[in-house]
């Protein structure tokens, strides 16, 4: 029978625990819980302790997605849980995440509907990602920034050195199981409102999450951002010269310009193709 670790990072969500870590014990009363104190100021220690849960502290916050590394390193189950710890996932879910996971999947993710996204503004990002990993990746995905799922850990552990320290761990992670071909599957699950206030920041975050769309590119088959991209500059350049040529009879040099800009584009494109085939590549 597969050991269970489920994993929770938490930075100052004491409140949440509070309630949180006693339904989960009681729903799955085998498992290895394991939080992960972000540099958190509040009760979080103590409230561990309280519920014989082990807590890995940090003297000062590194972010969501190291936490999420530290705590995988140190889970012994072969089968790994992420949650987050703010009361937003419910305990009785995880078992329907394992359900999953036993028809063959080595991910399986908590999709949120959009009656569970944190307002309007993160649930059209959230559509636009997962509109472009679709795409990008040939398959269906649900949610690609869901904190909520389970994975076989020897499988996750493959990637570890990929995962950011910030936000976007389940955006790599999702990518980086695509692209090896490890099989992801989603499960629709309703999203509480999360207790306490978020540690996201609209305005130092906007840019952080603009810039997941290019990394999905990137973590999966760069030449599909860079080939699209290079065509473009190569009609623009096409349409420049077809104008000129017609008002003027000559050739300028935005045309040459923008054809210089389609050649480097996709070379480019050809260069992050093979690092990323490179950065995947394991030992035989």
């Amino acid at each position: 029978m597969n050991r269970l670790s489920i994993i929770l990072p938490a930075k100052n969500e004491a409140p949440a625990l509070t309630g949180l870590l006693p339904a989960l014990r009681a729903a799955q009363p085998e498992a290895e819980i394991i939080v992960v104190d972000d540099g958190s100021t509040d009760d979080t220690r103590a409230i561990c302790a309280a519920n014989g849960v082990q807590c890995l502290s940090s003297p000062y916050s590194m972010g969501n997605g190291a936490a999420i590394k530290r705590g995988t390193r140190a889970a012994t189950g072969d089968i790994l849980v992420f949650m987050d710890g703010d009361g937003q996932h419910a305990p009785a879910d995880v078992a329907r995440l394992l359900a999953e996971l036993d028809r063959g999947y080595d991910m399986v993710v908590g999709a949120r509907d959009w009656s569970s996204q944190a307002g309007v503004g993160r649930g059209m990002a959230n559509t636009l990602y997962n509109w472009v990993a679709t795409r990008m990746t040939g398959h269906q995905v649900a949610d690609l920034t869901s904190g909520f799922r389970a994975v076989r850990a020897d499988k996750f552990r493959e990637f570890l050195y990929l995962l950011p320290n910030g936000f976007s761990y389940p955006t790599t992670s999702t990518m980086a199981f695509f692209r090896n071909a490890y099989p992801v599957a989603y499960l629709p699950i309703k999203a509480a409102q999360r207790i306490g206030k978020s540690h996201i920041r609209p305005l130092r975050d906007g840019l952080r999450f603009l810039l997941i769309i290019f990394k999905i590119a990137t973590l999966y088959s760069p030449l599909k951002l860079f080939v699209p991209a290079s065509a473009v500059f190569f009609l623009l350049g096409c349409a420049n010269y077809a104008w000129t040529f017609l008002q003027h009879g000559r050739l300028t040099n935005m045309s040459t310009l923008l054809w210089s800009a389609a050649v480097v584009v996709f070379l480019i494109g050809l260069v992050s193709e093979q690092i990323t085939a490179l950065t995947y590549k394991r030992d035989a």
